[in-house]
Parts: C-alpha cells; sequence; structure tokens
C-alpha cells in the first residue's frame, strides 16, 4: 500500500498536468473530462473541465481533477509535492521549471540534509520540495 497525492484545480487542471507531464518526462499522461462521464448530470455534462487526470513518474502516479462546475476550493494550500532526484543538476533544471510564473519560497542551495534542496509554488498555485543529493545524517 502507499500515499500518491491527489491535486485538485479551479479550471488548469489540464494545463497543469500537461506542464508537470513535460518537466518530469512522463508519457503517460491521461485525462478524462466531465463531459465524457456516462450519463453526466447538467452542468457537468457541458463542462470541458477536467474529472480526472493520472500521470506516472518512478512507479508513483499523481492525480489531479478540476474542482466540479460551480464548486469553489482552495487548491492546494496546505500540501507540498516532494520530489527527489539523485542528479544535483536534474534537480535544479526541475525546480527551475516548477518555479517560472511561479513564487520561490526557498531558493535552490545545499542544506544539511542535500546537495540541492528548493521549496516553491508554482504558476498553478501546487507546492514543491524538490531535492536532490541526500547526505547522510548523524554520520
Amino acid at each position: 500500500m502507499s500515499f500518491d497525492p491527489y491535486l485538485h484545480f479551479q479550471g488548469d487542471c489540464a494545463a497543469a498536468m500537461e506542464w508537470y507531464a513535460d518537466i518530469f518526462g512522463a508519457d503517460d499522461l491521461f485525462m478524462m473530462r466531465y463531459s465524457e462521464m456516462p450519463e453526466a448530470p447538467p452542468p457537468m455534462a457541458d463542462s470541458n473541465r477536467v474529472m480526472h487526470s493520472t500521470l506516472t513518474l518512478g512507479g508513483r502516479i499523481l492525480m489531479a481533477s478540476d474542482f466540479p462546475p460551480g464548486e469553489e476550493g482552495d487548491p492546494q494550500k496546505a500540501v507540498s509535492i516532494s520530489h527527489m532526484v539523485p542528479d544535483l543538476d536534474h534537480g535544479q533544471r526541475i525546480f527551475n521549471r516548477l518555479r517560472e510564473g511561479g513564487h520561490e519560497i526557498m531558493g535552490w542551495s545545499e542544506t544539511f540534509f542535500a546537495e540541492g534542496f528548493g521549496m516553491l509554488r508554482d504558476k498553478f498555485g501546487t507546492h514543491w520540495m524538490i531535492m536532490s543529493g541526500p547526505k547522510q545524517m548523524g554520520g
């Protein structure tokens, strides 16, 4: 058993998931719209919002959807997605891409626990913690 994140957006899920698939090199992006739901009730039948989407990276799944039509919500306010890569340069490239149009919380730098670490909120409101080259603790 495992936990996999499920993100919620306010109408820009498709753009976010396409962007994440590009950044992380996922080639299995799946999206289903509310309008594709069997016997979708109004206003879902006319909605182009994403009802469910997935992409896979390293055997783990990132899932996401838009809030249903007419529903409000706070996308990703208090949750961060942590992504670890072994290569320092690769980690910094991912951090830099996710930072485009977003807000840097903690700049990319070496820390006591990692060769490279940074925190940000991307242009879609998703919070990320990117880390590469974890250091051995207590050694």
